[in-house]
This record gives C-alpha cells, structure tokens and sequence, in this order.
C-alpha cells in the first residue's frame, strides 16, 4: 500500500505558482521549487510527475483563481458601463503595489517568452485561449462604455485597449510605471477615441 500524502496539495501549487511566477518558468530551479514548496524533489516528482506537470498545476491554479477573477466583471452577460474602465484602475494599482503578485506581471505571458512556450504546443494552446479570453473580455467592456460607437468602431477600439492591456502585462515583470502608461493609455483611448471618418468631419466643419 503505498504512503499516503502528508501535504496540502493546493498550498504546494501556490507556492510553486507564485516561484513561477516571479522567477519564470526556466529560472525557478528544482532546488528554490523544493524550498518554496518545503518538499523533497522526490515528492513533488511523485505527486506531480515533473517540474512541467507541476507547472501545469500552477497554471490551472493560476487562471481560477488570479487571472480570469480580474475579468469577472466584464465576463458578466451584460458588463457595467464602467466595467473596463474599473478593470483597468485595478490593474493598474495591483501592479504598482509593492506587495501585489501582479508586480511580476503575468505568469502566462511571462512563459511566452521562454523556450518552454517555442516548444511546447500545449503551452502555446493555454497561452493562446487566454489572450483571447483577453481579448474578448476587453471587447465586452468597450461595447458597454462606448455604446455610440458602431459595432466596427467597437471593434477597432477593443483592438487598441486589449493589445495595450496585453502590453502592460508582459511589461509589468520589468517596468511597473512603463506597464501603468499603457493602461493609463488605455483609459484615455476608450474615453476619447473616434473613428477616422468622425474625426475628419469634426476638422471639416468650418
């Protein structure tokens, strides 16, 4: 009969997430995953499999509980107006606040940026799915504050706000205040952008 665990499965996973997180899926050696976790390499290969099955289990972790509750209110089936104005306010404060996990960025996109997502199909796959869930998040909040626009001018402003958002996250691991002008541009484009056509005809008007 084999040993039964004596560890809490879901605190190994968020010590090893928030390692992962701040070091980056490369850098966070076996031997910093064992004093993080405070269980021997053959244990957390027993219970996991290997460092990618336990980064595996860090992501899963990571997208219920950090990175998909922070678009919860513009997941919702009808947004508030201000829901993604609200979405970036706190963005932008988790990542400026010194005790915040969200100084480090995002854990995904960080791993973007590593051989593990070059070589790893699955990895893309998670990568991939969430921008989109970015993506798509963004285009519900700028539909609910910016209701005078048509739905390609909807369009073409989520574009801008989510492709900022994204900036911010892959730059807040190394520039927190870089990572807070995107979303501050971000803020002020969803308030005041116009399409071309509007803009040209406000500058014809004699």
């Amino acid at each position: 009969m084999g040993r039964l665990r004596t560890f809490d499965h879901d605190e190994v996973v968020r010590s090893a997430r928030d390692l992962f997180w701040s070091r980056g899926y490369a850098e966070a050696g076996i031997g910093e995953l064992e004093e993080a976790t405070s269980l021997k390499r053959s244990s957390l290969y027993h219970a996991f499999g290997s460092k990618r099955g336990l980064f595996e289990a860090v992501v899963v972790d990571y997208l219920a509980h950090v990175a998909r509750p922070r678009l919860a209110g513009l997941r919702e089936s009808n947004p508030a107006p201000e829901a993604l104005e609200r979405y970036l306010a706190v963005l932008r404060a988790e990542i400026l606040s010194p005790s915040s996990s969200a100084r480090s960025g995002c854990l995904l996109l960080n791993a973007a940026c590593t051989p593990l997502a070059s070589e790893d199909d699955g990895v893309r796959a998670i990568i991939a799915e969430y921008t989109d869930e970015i993506r798509v998040a963004v285009r519900a909040g700028v539909a609910a504050g910016r209701p005078d626009l048509d739905a390609a001018s909807q369009r073409t402003l989520a574009v801008i706000c989510s492709s900022l958002v994204l900036a911010a996250l892959a730059q807040a691991r190394t520039d927190g205040e870089g990572a807070a002008e995107s979303l501050d541009a971000a803020a002020a484009v969803l308030a005041t952008w116009r399409p071309r056509a509007a803009q040209d005809s406000v500058t014809a008007v004699p």
